[in-house]
Formats: structure tokens, sequence, C-alpha cells
């Protein structure tokens, strides 16, 4: 199958997602414009591609998904949340979380992709959406130091999950639940996760398939959005 090319337009529209290949790839070109990034997002596509090649826009299925009630917290990451050792906020260090994800993590499972997808044109362009409102992250700390946390972008109550890390054991998953419980609070059901991953099932994640996924972005967009900046309550995370 033929991948789309796309023009550097913003008049130049995705094709339909069940035009993807096999491995999700869906088209190739364009821009990483707020508008168009908004647009991929809103039909269940992303971009993800390395630094100085074409942007490549994916739109896979099965789709691996995260229902914020059903995170999974084992007896040791409960015993983590317990001791409080963290101080989980929201949207208080964005292109630091976005830098730190860009990091190597021998530590921990990664896309061996990781540190070249995550380059200063993704940078810029998630940052531009963070302004706007629409990127957010997840920031963990110990001791004033940023250890851990997420990024990602949300719309209406459609949260897309784009990268993680943790500088110490488990900081991530700390602020995974914490986002989580947050966003069951919000009435917000859904994470997109992208592609399957084992640390992500073991988190409760599971695969979706991608016409199904779709229905849920088409009633989850259109609904209200979370007024900006995020603020996490006081008494999260919680243990179960």
């Amino acid at each position: 199958m033929s991948i789309t090319w796309l023009a550097a337009t913003t008049q130049s529209r995705f094709p339909p997602v069940e035009q993807a290949t096999e491995h999700g790839l869906l088209a190739a070109g364009g821009d990483l414009s707020a508008e168009r990034l908004l647009d991929a997002y809103r039909h269940g596509i992303f971009p993800w591609f390395n630094k100085n090649d074409p942007i490549l826009w994916w739109c896979p299925d099965p789709r691996m998904v995260l229902h914020t009630a059903d995170v999974h917290i084992s007896k040791s990451l409960n015993r983590l949340i317990r001791k409080q050792d963290f101080h989980i906020t929201f949207d208080q260090a964005f292109e630091r979380v976005m830098h730190a994800c860009s990091a190597p993590r021998a530590n921990q499972p990664t896309d061996p992709d990781n540190r070249t997808w995550i380059h200063d044109d993704m940078i810029t362009a998630y940052n531009e959406l963070h302004r706007l409102g629409y990127a957010h992250s997840v920031e963990c700390w110990q001791q004033n130091r940023l250890v851990g946390g997420l990024y990602g972008v949300a719309i209406g109550k459609a949260f897309f999950g784009e990268s993680m890390f943790s500088f110490v054991a488990d900081s991530s998953k700390v602020a995974l639940v914490s986002l989580c419980q947050q966003l069951q609070r919000w009435d917000m059901p859904l994470i997109d996760c992208q592609i399957y991953s084992e640390h992500l099932a073991r988190m409760g994640a599971e695969e979706m398939q991608r016409e199904e996924f779709i229905q849920q972005l088409q009633y989850l967009c259109a609904q209200p959005a979370i007024p900006f900046p995020w603020q996490l309550d006081a008494d999260l995370p919680v243990s179960p």
C-alpha cells in the first residue's frame, strides 16, 4: 500500500486511517504546526520520526490504551506511594520533562529510537501546544529535584500519552498513577498509549481495536476541556 505524502500546508489533510499500513504508518511529510498536530490527535494519528527524516504519521491497529480507572498499583508501588517520598505537580516544568524524556534511559524499558524521536523540532512543536493549553506535563520531584514524569496532549476529555522518564526507580509510575487518578476525577476515562509495551501492560494498559478507539475519540474530544494549567488535587496520589 502506498503512503500518502502531505504538503507543508494545513490544507493538506490526512487520508482515512484505514489506509494505514500493517504496521500503522499512514502518511509522511506535512509539518508540525499546532493546527496539524491537533487535527492528527483528534483522528487518532500521531507523529513519530527520527531527526532529519521526513515526518511520519502513524495510526496503528490495535491501539494500546489505559483506562484511568484500571491503572494497576502493585504492592511495591503501593508501599512507595504510602512513603510519600515524591511530590507530584502538573504543568510546572513542561520543557524540562520533554528534555528528560529525550535522554538515554538504560535503566528502564524504552524504545531503541527514543533518544532520537524527541528532538528539537518535536520539543518546539509541543512547547507551542503547551503554550496553547493542549500539552501537559506531570512532574515527580524528590527533594526539589526532578526525578521522573511524563507528558502528553489533551483534547476535550481525551489524553494522549507521549513519553515518560525515571531518573529514580518507579518515579514515572507514581506520576502515571497520579495522572490516572486525577483524570478519573475529571471524567477523563482513557489514556492513549499508542503502541504495546510490556511496561504499560504491567500498569494495566491493554490493546483496543482501532475502530473502537476512533469512535471513543470522536466523543471524548468533543467534550469540554479542563482549564489550563492543570493542578493535581492535594490528596493525590492515594493508595488502593
